[in-house]
């Protein structure tokens, strides 16, 4: 493997009072509505923030498969929006400093990437790894989103918990982080939105506000809400205008709030309540999740099962 060091230019030299948190947050692969980026957006526009270090995106991204967004004006392309991987000192509402790595998940080179992260975690003294993502989910968009939360300390994981119990999944460069980090002693652990899995592919305002909710419940991190929770207010009134009248759907959505709430019920009663409830198990569950991040897998790469 090439030197990982070599990846990141420096951009500015910063000392921190205390160690800080590294928050990542890749946009991409496991970003249903768009959640991460949207979030990762608000913070940067609302929150004080300097840049330390960017990565040498031409070794990580694949303009083919994400091309650059490209201007043209009138008989000329005037300019072009190229993709960042780009590390932030990053101060929220309390004044506190964090690290805020940001950009979308690169398509190459992995393990030299993540080895690059590993210099930056060392450099800093970095004790605490967060990271955001949001995946496609069964439920309704008309009930509260859920968090699921994971990691190598369970001190960190603030009581949210999940009904999954084992899944395969394909693997993405946050998890990989989140694996890797702690291997190397850092507590590491994992945000994740539930996202309506029918809006998947839409912008779902209400994830970045979850994730938003996450931050701040786990390693208390507060960000200012600015006018991100009247987005998702506007955004669900929108998704009812545009669906008023579809029985179709309407009946979809009926039967994943009867599962949603026996769901809750259950949880909230218990075991004993789980154990009574006429809900899927979480092995039905986990094939739901599995087959829907098998189709986004398939569509992001067409040639997979292709003999041609």
């Amino acid at each position: 493997m090439r030197d990982p060091l070599e990846l990141i230019s420096e951009h500015l030299e910063v000392q921190f009072p205390a160690p800080p948190t590294l928050v990542h947050a890749f946009s991409g692969f496991v970003d249903a509505g768009s959640g991460v980026r949207l979030l990762s957006e608000h913070i940067l526009e609302s929150c004080e923030h300097s840049l330390i270090a960017s990565f040498d995106i031409d070794e990580l991204i694949d303009y083919r498969a994400r091309r650059p967004r490209m201007q043209f004006v009138v008989d000329h392309f005037a300019s072009v929006d190229m993709p960042r991987i780009s590390l932030h000192d990053v101060v929220d509402a309390h004044g506190k400093h964090f690290l805020f790595l940001v950009g979308p998940e690169p398509d190459y080179q992995w393990n030299r990437f993540i080895a690059a992260v590993e210099l930056i975690v060392k450099k800093y003294g970095v004790t605490t790894a967060v990271g955001l993502s949001a995946i496609p989910w069964p439920m309704p968009h008309t009930r509260p989103l859920g968090l699921t939360v994971h990691g190598n300390d369970r001190d960190l994981l603030f009581g949210v918990g999940s009904v999954i119990g084992e899944i395969e999944v394909p693997g993405h460069v946050g998890a990989m982080l989140e694996l890797r980090l702690g291997e190397i002693g850092v507590k590491s652990i994992g945000i994740t939105a539930q996202i309506p899995h029918y809006l998947a592919q839409f912008e779902f305002p209400q994830g970045a506000v979850a994730l938003l909710d996450g931050l701040l419940a786990g390693p208390d991190i507060v960000i200012p809400r600015g006018d991100l929770a009247d987005q998702a207010t506007q955004n669900l009134n929108n998704i009812e205008e545009q669906l008023e009248g579809n029985e179709e759907f309407a009946a979809v959505v009926t039967a994943l709030e009867s599962q949603y709430d026996q769901i809750s019920a259950a949880l909230t009663a218990g075991a004993g309540g789980l154990a009574d409830a006429d809900i899927p198990t979480a092995d039905q569950i986990a094939a739901q999740v599995e087959a829907f991040l098998a189709e986004v897998e398939s569509v992001q790469d067409p040639d997979k099962d292709s003999d041609t």
